[in-house]
């Protein structure tokens, strides 16, 4: 019995710590209706947009910290908007409502899980606020920190697969896929890949040897992404982005709709290589959906560190 009193008061004792090092986090979002920059060639098309950029600003949290969210629409927007964080448990009804162009909601939530999560807009046509750009991600620290299981990257990198369908597309022939033209990354057509796209002045880059963490979210209303890194291994996967659901040694991975997954890759560190990191459905690779990642010797030290892990 005394060491069941002991274990419960060591238990509790963690838990008031744990409590204690949380924190409140002030987060605010504007939906802004804005034509958008939506390849390499500077070709723009009227996007849906929190912040006036595809995907949204990266939200990043620890597990336990409180979420103090402000969403506003703004004035000059036509259509109501609305936030659906999937790393939130609370009320579709309550706090995850539409409001119309000048109103503001303000709502909080505890960030119980780690992982990688999307957030979208939820308002009716659902399909269509999404497909027009409308979603980002919010990433949710472990309360553990780094471990042997979770171990500290040398560089990490948000990657958000989306969808652009041709300009006019209505919201009934968006939900069934029709209208389809290519898959964006990050905002835009083969953002990071100048091998397909001589337009494409970036490419995500490390140091050979180098531990690479790249937080993927499949923001596609209708398919899954097969991710795979060419010339390369995923070294592991975390399923939702959680330490406990690992995977190792994987070469393809099927990343749902509305899904968030994390993938390692060590490149060899012995001599300088090139990865394509692509969805392997031909489809969605052959139209945008493949980033160049350049490991060599002398790579941009800030890319893929501080506010360089989503590259503009």
């Amino acid at each position: 019995m005394k060491t069941r009193y002991r274990n419960a008061f060591v238990m509790g004792l963690a838990f008031l710590a744990a409590t204690a090092l949380a924190e409140t986090v002030q987060v605010k979002l504007k939906v802004v209706e804005k034509d958008l920059v939506v390849d390499n060639a500077g070709n723009t098309q009227r996007m849906w947009t929190y912040e006036g950029q595809v995907p949204g600003p990266v939200v990043r949290v620890t597990q336990g910290d409180v979420v103090d969210f402000t969403l506003t629409n703004h004035p000059d927007n036509e259509q109501s908007h609305s936030i659906d964080f999937h790393a939130a448990r609370v009320d579709v009804l309550d706090e995850f409502e539409s409001i119309k162009p000048g109103k503001t909601k303000e709502f909080t939530f505890r960030a119980d899980y780690p992982g990688v999560f999307i957030y979208h807009c939820g308002s009716d046509s659902m399909a269509e606020h999404i497909a027009r750009g409308m979603y980002g991600v919010i990433i949710v620290d472990p309360k553990e920190g780094y471990s042997e299981d979770f171990p500290r990257p040398d560089r990490e990198y948000v990657l958000v697969q989306g969808d652009l369908f041709e300009a006019g597309t209505s919201a009934d022939k968006m939900k069934m896929n029709e209208g389809w033209k290519a898959a964006l990354i990050n905002g835009k057509v083969f953002h990071y890949d100048p091998v397909h796209d001589p337009n494409a002045s970036q490419t995500l880059e490390s140091e050979p040897g180098e531990r690479v963490r790249i937080h993927f979210v499949n923001a596609m209303i209708n398919e899954a992404a097969a991710f795979h890194p060419i010339a390369g291994i995923w070294e592991r996967v975390w399923d939702n982005g959680n330490p406990k659901n690992v995977s190792w040694g994987l070469q393809t991975v099927d990343v749902a709709p509305a899904h968030g997954m994390i993938f390692d890759i060590v490149s060899p560190a012995d001599r300088p290589t090139n990865n394509a990191i692509v969805d392997h459905r031909m489809k969605h690779a052959l139209n945008g959906a493949i980033s160049v990642l350049m490991n060599y010797e002398g790579a941009d030290a800030d890319k893929g560190r501080g506010d360089q892990i989503l590259l503009r």
